[in-house]
């Protein structure tokens, strides 16, 4: 399993008590769709490592405690501290049909209303402030505000994203 194949779910960030737990921070919409896993993969040097859980409590605050099986003392679990948590693509939860991940957007091509095709979605800045789209527009990377108002269609199927930009944003990235 790598990346490409999974999405990351949060990170470890402390271990919890003297008996193998540990507190996992999430950085999902819903955490409760979380709620039991019996499984996750942990970012161990650069490769993907399956681990099997004993239980996986959703905790208020979007966190998690994590008991891994055969893991049952402090010093077992320390060196997993400040490891990214994913899982498989596949266990992705359903969305509505009006709705999409960010990872779908990859390769999708941007579409303003007035100023018609941009260039297609590089990359996804899922930002602590404002999420981004990184669209490649006449060889330079133009950043797009993920917001209401700005995108304002996504069509999964025709593999388009539809947006309003605002006046002079292209201008900015064009300069020299």
């Amino acid at each position: 399993m790598n990346k490409d194949q999974c999405f990351q779910i949060g990170r470890i960030a402390k271990v919890h008590g003297l008996r193998g737990e540990v507190n996992v921070v999430l950085d999902v919409d819903y955490p409760e769709d979380y709620e039991g896993l019996e499984h996750l993969f942990l970012d161990q040097k650069g490769r993907l490592v399956p681990f099997f859980l004993e239980h996986f409590v959703i905790q208020p605050g979007g966190k998690a405690l994590a008991k891994f099986e055969e893991l049952n003392t402090i010093e077992q679990v320390e060196s997993l501290v400040g490891s990214e948590v994913f899982l498989p693509l596949t266990e992705l939860p359903e969305l509505e049909e009006d709705q999409y991940y960010y990872h779908e957007l990859i390769g999708f091509e941007v579409i303003d209303e007035v100023i018609g095709p941009i260039g297609p979605v590089q990359i996804i800045y899922d930002l602590e402030t404002q999420d981004l789209l990184g669209v490649l527009h006449k060889g330079k990377e133009v950043l797009i505000p993920i917001q209401d108002g700005i995108i304002t269609q996504v069509d999964k199927a025709a593999k388009k994203v539809y947006c309003r930009l605002p006046e002079g944003l292209l201008d900015i990235y064009l300069e020299d």
